[in-house]
């Protein structure tokens, strides 16, 4: 399955959100299928959820269920049971259980309000020219430092400036694109964010708007294709 988080939801955690889809799950009496044991839980399982604070039309999970369902159906109760916000936009039947696998890398868009699109082009263009770019973050591991340069496979400013939610038309938005490669520990849009700061002192003043654009196998191109095409083609690699 396919959904989108949006608006309002974006702040939600990945918690709050399983415990919705459950919820949902049992609304739309989905034949969902148990794990054994003497604590049963239902079989769904998240791949590569967007951190909390960040938008996504691109965030995936699987059900197990305990019979034949048509995919189309449900969708359509899954998506009416969920909260606005959270939006169901495809369901597919599984030809094998390695989405995660799929999921190599994912495209982002950026809003940064008030900034100067030609200081935003002048950050990007030392940051790609870098051979390496280190970052430091807190992980559940400790504090970590890794090259953000690497797993970058693009990082655009886009073409013409559109205006920041909220704010007058005449108040600048510079557009970020990027798609990065999945690898461990995962590179984020806020350690490239930092990195450009790092490399060229671009340090926007107020916090970015960040939506996850898509995510999936990585194409001849560097972009992400659709991961349920595997599903779709029934099963031909």
């Amino acid at each position: 399955m396919r959904y989108a988080k949006r608006g309002r939801l974006r702040f939600t955690s990945h918690r709050d959100i399983s415990r919705a889809v459950e919820r949902a799950v049992r609304r739309a009496d989905i034949p969902v299928a148990y794990s054994a044991g003497f604590s049963p839980h239902p079989k769904i399982s998240y791949a590569g959820a967007a951190p909390t604070g960040v938008a996504s039309e691109a965030e995936y999970l699987e059900i197990g269920v305990n019979r034949p369902c048509d995919p189309h159906r449900v969708r359509a109760d899954l998506d009416a049971s969920l909260p606005p916000g959270l939006d169901v936009l495809d369901v597919v039947e599984a030809r094998d259980s390695g989405l995660a696998d799929r999921l190599e890398g994912s495209a982002w868009e950026l809003r940064l309000p008030g900034v100067d699109p030609e200081v935003a082009a002048k950050a990007v263009e030392a940051f790609v020219t870098a051979d390496r770019v280190e970052v430091e973050r807190l992980t559940k591991k400790g504090l970590r430092r890794f090259d953000a340069r690497e797993a970058v496979l693009s990082l655009a400013v886009q073409e013409g400036a559109a205006r920041a939610a909220g704010q007058e038309p005449d108040w600048p938005c510079v557009i970020l694109r990027m798609v990065v490669r999945h690898a461990t520990p995962a590179v984020r849009p806020d350690d490239v964010l930092t990195g450009l700061r790092l490399v060229a002192g671009f340090a926007p003043l107020s916090p970015p708007e960040v939506t996850r654009l898509a995510q999936g196998p990585l194409d001849a191109t560097g972009e992400p294709a659709d991961p349920f095409d595997f599903d779709r083609v029934g099963g031909n690699r």
